[in-house]
Order: C-alpha cells, then structure tokens, then sequence
C-alpha cells in the first residue's frame, strides 16, 4: 500500500528546501511522523524539535526516535498557544494538518514564524474538504467514508477549507509566500490508499460525534470492501486536495 500523503509531504519538504544541517521546529507533530521525516532530511548535523500539546502521541515519538537512534530530534509537550522556543532561532518550521484546528491561523503562524530565524521557511500542508471527491464510475462506499472523516473533524472545530486559505493566512500574518502547491489523493484498483487505518484511527471520535455508527463502518472488513468497490468499477477515484504553502519570514533590522 502506497503512503501517498507521507509521498506528498517528504516531496514538498525537500523542493521547498528543507536541507541538511538544518534546525526545523515541527509543530503540532502527533506520534512525530513529520518529525522523524525531517529528521532523515537534515541528517546528523541538522536537529529537529517536535512539540504537541498531546502527552500520549508526544511519548510514542520519543520511543520511535529513540529506537531509530536519532540524537538530534527531541520532542515537547508543549501547546502553540504558549510561548515558542526563541533562543536559539530555527531555520524553519513545519506543520502537517495543524491550522485548520486553530481558531486564529493567523496568530498561529506569527507565533511560529517568532521561533524561525529572519528569512527562514514556514511550510505547512493542509488537507481541503472543498471540492469533494470524483471518479468516473460511482463509488458510494468512498464517498461515504470521506463523508464520516470530514463531518467527524468538522465537528470537532476544524476549518476544513483551510487549505484554499492557507495563502491569504500566510500573507496576513507578513510572509512572503514562496510555493503553493495542491495535490490530490488518487486511488486506482492497484494503488491504494491507507484511508481504512484513518478511518480506525479515528474511530473514537466518529463515533463521539454521532457520524456513523460501528456496525456501519465495519473497520474490520472496510479496507477489503474498499478495494473490492474499485477494482468491481475498474475506475480511478480522486480523494482529498492536499494543500502546501511555503512562506519566508521577513528580513530583520
């Protein structure tokens, strides 16, 4: 099975140049699946600090980088809202689905880019609910499924048209944004898409919100109905738009 957003985000780090020797600040870093991306990137000479406000994911990331005998990644519980680490300015800052959770993305971003050394690079990735899914052929069980992701998450607070207004909330918080880039998320009868380990990763809170009930998903049997479902229609299907903006901060007196 393909990562295909994990594929989009190591593509869009190194082409918006994310490099070695490198200090990166990955924020809102979960279980540090960017994180330890990075850390690949900017090798023994780089460091890459990963903070979320989340305990139990932030413990997990020190395990995994601790069994891949990575010394120069370190990770902190450690909500954006509170002050960001400025002693020592990063070179750049990362984020992966972490704006569209903030009730002010512009506050959020100036926030980071006060952690990130003048002229450095801001990069986030937002995924964008705005122009649904597409195929040829109908494939109602993958429309249904995105329906439960995106009515779960939006629920929950998010924006999920953030990504289309990832840019503007890149200027109005005074970078200069540098790279947009919008990808989507294809699906054929051989290239899948891990979209049922989303789905039971997110199964407590799809049910919290009241989006579909247990037996409906059926998370045991999803993936195998998922792929029956397109390879029976012999169609590609087009998933979500994933959005990356990278901004530069401004020079300093």
């Amino acid at each position: 099975m393909t990562d295909l957003i994990n594929d989009m985000t190591e593509r869009f780090l190194r082409d918006a140049g994310i490099a070695p020797g490198m200090r990166v600040l990955d924020v809102g870093c979960g279980r540090g699946d960017v994180s330890l991306m990075v850390a690949r990137i900017v090798g023994e000479e780089g460091y890459v600090l990963g903070i979320d406000r989340d305990p139990a994911p932030v413990a997990l990331a020190r395990q995994r980088a601790a069994a891949l005998d990575l010394r120069r990644v370190a990770f902190e519980e450690r909500d954006l809202g509170a002050p960001l680490p400025t002693a020592e300015r990063f070179d750049a800052a990362v984020g992966r689905r972490v704006l569209m959770y903030q009730p002010d993305p512009v506050a959020a971003i100036r926030a980071v880019a006060g952690a990130v050394r003048a002229g450095g690079l801001i990069l986030f990735q937002e995924n964008d609910a705005t122009m649904g899914q597409g195929s040829l052929a109908p494939l109602e069980l993958h429309r249904r499924v995105h329906q439960w992701i995106w009515r779960t998450v939006e629920r929950e607070g998010a924006n999920i048209h953030m990504g289309f207004q990832m840019p503007t909330v890149f200027e109005e918080a005074g970078l200069t944004v540098q790279l947009v880039r919008a990808e989507a998320v294809v699906q054929t009868p051989k290239i899948h898409h891990h979209l049922a380990l989303i789905v039971r990763a997110m199964l407590p809170r799809i049910l919290r919100q009241g989006v579909a009930s247990e037996e409906e998903i059926d998370v045991d049997t999803l993936e195998a109905r998922l792929v029956a479902e397109r390879t029976q229609a012999g169609t590609t299907f087009v998933g979500d738009l994933v959005f990356s903006v990278c901004g530069r901060t401004p020079a300093r007196a």
